[in-house]
């Protein structure tokens, strides 16, 4: 029952933070969304769940983050995950095709009947 109460409050507070949000930080936070008010309401199901996120952004964008550095840390790990990948990947096929089994070891194919 509490948890039930706990989330019903959680997106209570969603729908506060949503409809703030949606009126007004979204066009002070992006300038793409100005004036675009036809797709806002479909942001409303994400901010409900996310909305803690959407509140600490909002206070980072507002003390005066550079719109242009606010992707340059996430780009950087990024390209270094991607580096990462480039390697992994060709080692894990690797791996897995030299130790796949091959038909000696494999068990005899058993028929299944159907029953009587």
């Amino acid at each position: 029952m509490t948890l039930i109460l706990i989330g019903t409050w959680y997106l209570y507070i969603g729908a506060v933070v949503a409809a703030v949000f949606i009126v007004f930080g979204i066009g002070r936070l992006d300038e793409n969304a100005e004036g675009a008010w036809v797709f806002r309401p479909l942001l409303v199901p994400g901010v409900l769940l996310i909305w803690p996120l959407v509140i600490a952004r909002w206070i980072v964008l507002r003390r005066g983050e550079q719109k242009l550095d606010r992707h340059r840390m996430p780009r950087i790990r990024q390209e270094r995950m991607q580096m990462v990948f480039i390697v992994l990947i060709p080692v894990i096929l690797f791996t897995a095709f030299s130790l796949r089994h091959d038909q000696k070891t494999l068990a005899a194919p058993v028929l299944l009947e159907a029953p009587e």
